[in-house]
């Protein structure tokens, strides 16, 4: 299990102390699971030396289409490994409505982000308008295919992909356990028809994930992982979240073999 958290333009150096503290404290190797922070760029340094000695992973929430050059305010994702960084989010919904990124652009920090050793954590999600027209898996079957069509075979057995349904983000709206199976399953076919070795590729849900609710997401049969928002700035929320997810991996892993590929073993 993965469960990264989207910091998204929150923290300062004052309230992150106690924040990445517990979770220095609360997050040990037995918990079965793979925590992420993807937090603003500014605090990288901070973030990467209060988490150093822990299990905890540093990730970042963007990185630019290009590796250097004069691209002023772009931050790239060689410069976010610098940090120790082993994650990167790209096309995340509010960056495909705020600053109209396309699946060009997407594809394209996806590729920097695996050249320089980061695993590319790539959103997709429908509108409520598409969900209450039956477009759902259309709509996020199209954003997977627009992503892998651009990358390698290489490249794509790099990617993490994060389901996060529009309707859901922020609103303190969330999909179902059965819901997200549903779209999960719709991906995991896709990829599965691409390649046995993309049949793997962990799966994430995210969109107002929450401990009350993450033992129904998690107990899904596609569902590998958690991308959490808001309840990420809640230290001890963010830990209950991973202890779900730990112990629906036990359980999984008492029922049958897991055969998921881990996402995070394959980082430097």
């Amino acid at each position: 299990m993965l469960v990264v958290g989207n910091w998204k333009m929150n923290g300062n150096r004052v309230e992150n102390v106690a924040r990445l503290d517990c979770l220095a404290k609360g997050i040990t190797e037995n918990l079965n699971v793979q925590a992420v922070v993807c937090v603003p760029f500014p605090y990288l340094a901070q973030t990467e030396q209060a988490l150093q000695a822990t299990p905890v992973g540093v990730g970042v929430q963007d990185v630019s289409t290009q590796s250097k050059g004069a691209y002023t305010g772009e931050v790239s994702a060689a410069m976010a490994a610098e940090f120790g960084c082993r994650y990167a989010i790209v096309g995340h919904s509010e960056r495909r409505a705020y600053q109209f990124e396309l699946s060009d652009a997407i594809a394209l920090k996806a590729k920097q982000a695996v050249v320089h050793g980061l695993i590319p954590i790539v959103c997709v999600g429908e509108t409520l308008e598409e969900r209450a027209a039956g477009r759902t898996a259309d709509v996020v079957t199209t954003q997977v295919s627009e992503i892998l069509d651009r990358l390698t075979v290489e490249e794509q057995e790099q990617l993490v992909f994060a389901y996060e349904p529009i309707w859901a983000i922020g609103t303190g709206k969330s999909a179902s356990g059965k819901e997200a199976q549903e779209v999960h399953a719709c991906i995991r076919a896709l990829l599965r028809s691409r390649s046995s070795q993309l049949a793997n590729t962990p799966l994430l849900y995210g969109g107002s994930v929450k401990a009350a609710r993450a033992s129904d997401i998690f107990g899904q049969a596609d569902v590998d992982g958690a991308l959490v928002g808001g309840a990420s700035l809640d230290a001890n929320e963010f830990i209950q979240i991973c202890l779900n997810a730990g112990r629906a991996r036990c359980a999984r892993e008492r029922t049958g073999p897991i055969t998921r590929r881990a996402a995070w073993q394959s980082a430097p």
